[in-house]
């Protein structure tokens, strides 16, 4: 969205621009305006109205001091008490220029309003006494025209009437004691309209000790002046009072000031009249008419709050509630091109900052704020929390010399500067650095959290204001959002908790944990942790073995297929020659010292070259908050408990960040291959590589996705494929049949051939050629060029051992056929020389063999048994009976279990003799122990 930027609408006034402000033109000085020394800007009436903004609570005051002077009632006394800096001293000058009467009133912008108000046609010119606690001094007396003035009525009489009013209260002032009410109520009478104007009272009044005297009279006295003076105020209808009191004992500086604010306040408080504090709305317009002289183009200015106001109003989740009210479009206007957030920050944070005068604090800030800006071509649309130039050094020791020791650090290092981390961030991350996403959220953290106090209930700068301070319309918001999640990260100051961020002097844990980070090593600390959680990512899955960071040595040479799990200083990489790809072809061709025989058994996982660097910064962070953690356990570290809570959740986040980091970064799956062209020669081996998706929730079943669609390990194998590797590799010119535990053991071996998961898949495909005669006959030996167990085209019982051949489907069907050829000659020969019935009237049976016809009847002479049953026993040593029943059930009855139909039952008889006896303890735990295991006998005899 293009937007106008705030300096092409706001130009602010000449000495702003030029940064020629002094510390002095912001504090308003009551004296020395009535001595006529004061800067123009507040000694010149018109300029000073001019660039004041009259708040409610002003025109209240000014209407009532207008209705008193010109006899139409209006309170006789008023009293200013507002926090520091609250515009108390700029309230009594906008009354003293407007009773002083230099100018006239249609001079003054925003006067006729107030006298048209108070139905006054021309207020009539007041005589004006200013007494200035800070300027006048208990032991000291003023010369006034060569006479001698000691006390506060001495000085109020001279004021007001020369020397002739002074002659009123001489003695009074002489003696140091008050004079009485009817003597001040004649001096006002007589000098009426008159205006009395006291700054800083407690300053002047905290300075008397009791029970001594001064020159300027004595506590007491003092006290009793100001009792009288009010009093006889009411007494006179053209006379008025303004007197500004500090709103804090603290402010009242010592135990004697606090004192005597509380004795003024209740001889005040009898008669004065309330009187408005400014409000944050109001401070508006105050700061701007203070420091921008005209806003050029108001459309343009409507356009870009009206863009601000529709843009919070569309992402109404991410910002705070207040901004969602049609009001907070009226908030912007008044507060342009200032954001009305940095308002809120300053009046509602910074005020509360004992030392920080909410107007003049903020004016004074502000300024300097501007200025840099200007210098700077800001181009943003409103000067908002995030714009704030820490990195110059006028603004930041304006805004640190109200906070307490320790932020310099922390601005320099975590804020805003050339050497801070955020800037670094910015320049490493262009989407981050594009927005200066991270040093405006670090500003405007700063600003919102930086000023704390004890009495503060919750830390911290909520999520929302952090982004209503920095957004602009037209950004992701998005953004900063991740710019927070890496200064969270990073920053050495930064705290978060509860959807919160604040800075503190005091460095964070994380500090405590860049510092350990640097004791652990790769070899010794940060490789066995990788292992360790590489080895926890994967569940059970197709592989007989998982080898993670395993020496070449240690990694089996056998049938079963590995999956070898690489270390990180061997990564794999794309771009170039990969450390992973000669790691990997030294564990192919060797196991350890021997050769490598199973070369088709293994694949290879690798770490992305580009990641690895970062998953071993995460391991050591997560190594160092772990540390943390358990020295906290362990009472080694003293946290309070919030920053307990917060280490075992960096803790908790930094093993879900690594766990993110090791799937991220353990992605390449490497498989070795060979080509290979019938009578033409091996390849060299190859290596292919495929991408392992980080995000699949299960690693385990993710890799075997990737390797089944990329063909680099076959779970389900084709007669056909099998056919063909057979006619290609097996299946000589000389030799049409080949052993099939060779074909499976092969597989195996050679780079060439499929890579299948199992020799159950081989038995599979085994199962599934048989019943068709497209692809292989079986039998079970070869003897004297005549197969032993043939079969062909039909489902039978298979067991892949060395004497099962696979047959060329050529050479079977021509075997089949003269097999059948020589069964039906025999048959024709048995039928010419054996009668049609045996001798008992009987037919013979036919009974098929695998290999000749033979014939069996009742009588016949010609017959061979078929055996149908197995009985064996064997003796077993004691000691070895474990391993020997195991080898047994492998050998033996697994040959009876895989044939169907086969039963087999198996007894056990245990006999064992001692000549000296049993004793009860082994005869109770035996008979126990074969109880469990439901022995059908189990007696001990004499």
């Amino acid at each position: 969205m293009n937007l106008k930027p705030w300096r092409e609408i706001a130009v602010p006034h000449e000495d702003v621009l030029k940064g020629t402000f002094q510390q002095a033109e912001f504090a308003a000085d009551l004296s020395r305006v009535h001595e006529g020394t004061a800067s123009l800007e507040y000694q010149d009436p018109a300029l000073f109205f001019q660039r004041t903004f009259i708040t409610e609570g002003m025109r209240l005051l000014l209407d009532s001091v207008v209705k008193r002077l010109s006899g139409k009632g209006g309170d006789p006394v008023i009293q200013l008490q507002t926090a520091f800096g609250g515009g108390k001293t700029h309230t009594m000058l906008a009354v003293y220029h407007l009773a002083k009467g230099n100018a006239s009133a249609s001079d003054l912008p925003g006067v006729p309003a107030i006298l048209d108000a108070a139905g006054v046609t021309e207020l009539p010119r007041a005589r004006i006494a200013v007494l200035d606690g800070i300027k006048l001094s208990p032991n000291q007396p003023v010369v006034r025209d060569g006479q001698a003035i000691r006390t506060l009525w001495g000085d109020l009489a001279w004021q007001l009437g020369k020397a002739e009013g002074y002659a009123l209260v001489a003695d009074a002032d002489s003696s140091g004691t008050s004079p009485g009410k009817g003597v001040l109520e004649t001096l006002l009478s007589r000098y009426a309209p008159c205006v009395i104007l006291i700054d800083e009272l407690v300053a002047y009044v905290r300075q008397f000790e009791e029970g001594k005297t001064l020159t300027g009279g004595s506590y007491d006295s003092n006290l009793s002046f100001v009792q009288a003076l009010t009093e006889a105020l009411k007494a006179v209808p053209t006379a008025v009072l303004l007197a500004s009191l500090p709103e804090s004992d603290k402010e009242a500086g010592s135990q004697r000031g606090a004192k005597a604010l509380a004795a003024l306040s209740h001889y005040f408080g009898r008669i004065q009249a309330l009187w408005k504090p400014v409000g944050t709305e109001e401070a508006f317009e105050i700061v701007r008419r203070r420091l921008f002289s005209s806003i050029n183009d108001k459309l343009a200015a409507e356009t870009v709050c009206r863009a601000f106001a529709d843009y919070y109003t569309a992402n109404s989740d991410d910002f705070p509630r207040e901004t969602q009210e049609s009001r907070y479009f009226d908030r912007l206007m008044h507060a342009y091109p200032i954001h009305p957030e940095v308002f809120d920050r300053l009046y509602e944070d910074w005020s509360s900052l004992d030392n920080f005068q909410r107007t003049r604090g903020v004016l004074k800030l502000m300024a300097k704020v501007i200025h840099r800006l200007w210098n700077k071509n800001d181009k943003d649309p409103l000067i908002m929390t995030g714009s704030f130039p820490l990195d110059d050094a006028n603004t930041r020791n304006e805004v640190i010399y109200y906070l307490p020791q320790g932020w310099d650090p922390v601005v320099e290092r975590d804020i805003d500067g050339e050497r801070a981390e955020t800037t670094e961030i910015e320049n490493k991350d262009t989407r981050l650095g594009s927005v200066q996403a991270c040093r405006r959220s670090a500003r405007a953290i700063f600003l919102g959290s930086a000023p704390t106090t004890a009495n503060q209930m919750v830390r911290g700068l909520e999520l929302e204001r952090i982004v209503l301070g920095v957004a602009q319309p037209g950004q992701q918001i998005g953004i900063y959002k991740d710019a927070l999640r890496r200064l969270s990260d990073r920053l050495h100051y930064l705290n978060s908790g509860n959807n919160r961020f604040w800075f503190d002097t005091r460095p964070n844990l994380r500090r405590e944990m860049e510092e350990r980070k640097r004791r652990f090593q790769d070899k010794e600390d940060v490789f066995p942790a990788i292992r360790d959680r590489v080895q926890r990512s994967f569940a059970t899955g197709v592989f007989g073995g998982i080898h993670v960071f395993t020496a070449s040595g240690d990694v089996p040479d056998d049938w079963q297929l590995r999956l070898v799990v690489l270390p990180p200083d061997t990564a794999f990489s794309r771009s170039g020659q990969s450390l992973a790809i000669e790691r990997a072809t030294e564990i192919l061709k060797a196991r350890g010292e021997q050769p490598r025989f199973k070369q088709n058994r293994l694949i290879f996982l690798a770490a992305d070259y580009d990641s690895v660097s970062r998953l071993k910064d995460q391991v050591r962070s997560t190594l160092a908050w772990q540390s943390i953690v358990n020295d906290i356990k362990e009472m080694k570290l003293n946290l309070d408990q919030f920053q307990s809570r917060q280490a075992s959740k960096s803790h908790e986040d930094a093993n879900d960040a690594l766990r993110r980091m090791i799937r991220e970064t353990y992605k390449w799956m490497v498989a070795p291959m060979q080509e290979a062209i019938p009578g033409k020669g091996l390849s060299e081996i190859k290596w292919e590589h495929f991408q392992v998706n980080p995000g699949a929730q299960n690693l385990s079943q993710e890799i075997e996705r990737v390797l089944k669609e990329n063909e680099l390990l076959i779970t389900e194998w084709a007669p056909i494929h099998l056919t063909r590797a057979l006619k290609d590799w097996f299946w000589k010119d000389d030799s049409k049949d080949t052993s099939a535990l060779n074909v499976w053991q092969q597989s195996c071996q050679q780079l060439y051939l499929p890579r299948l998961k199992d020799d159950t898949v081989f038995q599979q495909t085994l199962g599934v050629g048989a019943e068709s005669r497209d692809f292989f006959g079986f039998a079970q030996g070869k003897e004297d060029g005549r197969y032993v167990g043939f079969t062909f085209g039909k489902r039978t019982s298979l067991f892949l051992d060395s004497s099962l051949l696979l047959i060329d489907p050529v050479t079977a069907a021509g075997y089949a056929e003269a097999q059948r050829a020589a069964e039906e000659a025999a048959l024709a020969k048995l039928t010419e020389t054996t009668p049609l019935t045996t001798g008992n009237g009987e037919i013979p049976q036919r009974v098929e063999d695998s290999t000749n016809p033979v014939y069996s009847g009742a009588g016949g002479t010609t017959t061979q048994p078929i055996k149908k049953q197995f009985y064996g026993s064997i003796e077993l040593d004691p000691i070895q009976a474990k391993k020997q029943f195991a080898d047994l059930v492998d050998e033996v009855v697994q040959q009876f279990t895989i044939r169907p139909g086969v039963k087999v039952k198996i007894a056990i008889e245990i006999q064992a003799d001692s000549p000296t006896g049993f004793d009860d303890g082994l005869q109770r735990a035996v008979k126990e122990n074969c109880k469990v295991l439901r022995f059908k006998n189990a007696e001990f005899e004499e």
